[in-house]
Parts: structure tokens; sequence; C-alpha cells
């Protein structure tokens, strides 16, 4: 009697548990985020990533038709923020959130940006987009299957926002504000400088490539101790190198190797040699 009581209980609770259960499935198109700073600027694209799953991509019987508004992914509207002015394609865009609707032809692919305001991708279909920029439409030789958005091409102060989804790719150039903020930067620091401060504004001007004699007697002012670290003694074989001084850069180079060598740096004792062969060699 105890056995079947228990048994009935049992079955009433199973079925309690069983008229409550939900089924959760995993997303087709799940969300992703990609993050990236460039220079002194965040960017960020919040979308989701549909899958092609055999369907047909672009053009007239595709997912995606040509010269219709297409919400840039799947679900919500794709959302940009930037955490800076920047400028794309020649374009002004200020700091702020965006949602990103597209409109794809056979041969570009236009981006439309709208003030963010909804998660529904619909609400911007009648407005008026901020900017409009657009790109040319690149074939690929090859098939993304699920779509993606990617920050790529990444220099001090610019990068591409690439789009690709099929065999398709549209980049869109990136430019933020660095040079003239790291100069008043390096001004206001050139006015009572620690060797850091001299060594990060060689290091600046000479990864930018502006006004090598001036990085040169900024790291010259951190590489005059007995005391220079290695890196920044081989900064300075390599600014010396880009200045057509090949003896001094080779001193330089040798110099940071030996200092390389004694803080078990492999990697710069590497580089500095083979620098040391290449200029012996021009």
């Amino acid at each position: 009697m105890i056995k079947e009581l228990f048994l009935l209980i049992l079955s009433i609770v199973m079925c309690i548990v069983s008229a409550g259960a939900q089924v959760v499935a995993p997303a087709m198109s799940p969300t992703a985020t990609v993050h990236q700073q460039i220079g002194f600027t965040n960017i960020e694209v919040t979308y989701s990533r549909p899958s092609a799953r055999d369907r047909a991509i672009f053009g007239e019987k595709g997912v995606v038709r040509f010269g219709e508004l297409w919400r840039t992914g799947a679900n919500v509207a794709t959302k940009l923020t930037v955490s800076e002015d920047i400028t794309l394609v020649n374009t002004s865009v200020p700091k702020g959130e965006y949602a990103i609707l597209s409109r794809i032809e056979s041969q570009h692919w236009t981006l439309l940006l709208y003030l963010y305001e909804s998660r529904n991708w619909q609400s911007y279909t009648d407005a008026t987009p901020a900017i409009e920029v657009t790109a040319p439409l690149v074939n690929l030789p090859y098939s993304t299957e699920t779509f993606t958005i990617g920050i790529e091409d990444i220099q001090l102060d610019e990068a591409s926002l690439v789009l690709r989804w099929d065999q398709t790719e549209a980049r869109f150039s990136v430019q933020t504000e660095v040079h003239q903020r790291m100069m008043t930067t390096i001004d206001r620091a050139m006015a009572g400088p620690s060797r850091n401060d001299y060594f990060q504004a060689a290091l600046y001007l000479h990864e930018a490539q502006t006004d090598l004699e001036r990085a040169l007697a900024y790291i010259q002012e951190v590489t005059k101790h007995d005391d220079a670290l290695f890196f920044q003694v081989y900064r300075e074989a390599l600014i010396l190198a880009d200045l057509d001084q090949n003896e001094e850069a080779i001193k330089a180079a040798k110099r940071s190797k030996k200092l390389s060598e004694v803080a078990g740096n492999t990697d710069l004792a590497r580089l500095n040699k083979q620098l040391i062969q290449r200029l012996a060699n021009e």
C-alpha cells in the first residue's frame, strides 16, 4: 500500500513538472558583439548572425534582395557605438549610438545609419538616415557561411569595417583623430618630460613615420643613459635605420642585442641580429 501511494505521488509530481517545463532552443541567429579600439576611439557593433544553411543569400531569390532595406543581420536592429567622432568613408560620424540598415546592389553595399532609438529595426525604415555611405561589393573566391561584421586592417588611426556573407564582402574605411591629439600631448609633456615621456613620444612619431629627426632626438634622451632598456635602444636603432644612418643604427642594434641577451629576451636579440645583418648588406 505504501509503495502504491509513493508511486502515485511521484506520478503527480512528474506531471506537474512536465506541465510547467518550457523548451528552450539555441538561437538560430545568435547575437555577437565586436569591440575594437582604434587610436583613442572605441568602436562596438552588436548584431545577430544568420547562417546561409543552403539558402541563396543575395539577389532576386535570396535572403537579401538587391535594392531592399535589410536589418544588416537578423532579429533586431544592428547597433553601432562610437566613443569619439570618426570618419566613415570620408563622411563625418559624430560620437554616439546608431542603428545600421543596409541596401545592397549587385555592385555596391550601402550602410544607412540612424540615431539609435529602438531595437525594432522596422522603426527606422520610414525615417531619414543621419548618415549614408557606400563601398564596392567584392566577390570572394570562398564562401562565408555565417554573416560576419569585423574590424580589420587596424593602423594607428584607421581601420576597415568589414561586412562579409556568402561570397560577398564590403570594406568601409574608418578614420579616427590621433595625430593632433598626440602632438598636443607630446608638446605638453615635453615641458617637463620624464624618460618614459620621451620614449612614448619617439615611439609614436616613429610608428607614424612623422618627423623622424624629432623622434631620434627624443629617443636619444632615453638611450644616452647607461641604464637604458634593451627595447628602448632597439627603437633608437630602428629610427636611425629609417634615417639612413646605418653605421649608427648598427652600433645601437649591437648594444640592444647585448642588453637583450643579458635580460634573457631571445626574441629581441634575434631581431637585433637580423637588423644588423640587413644594414650591413645595404
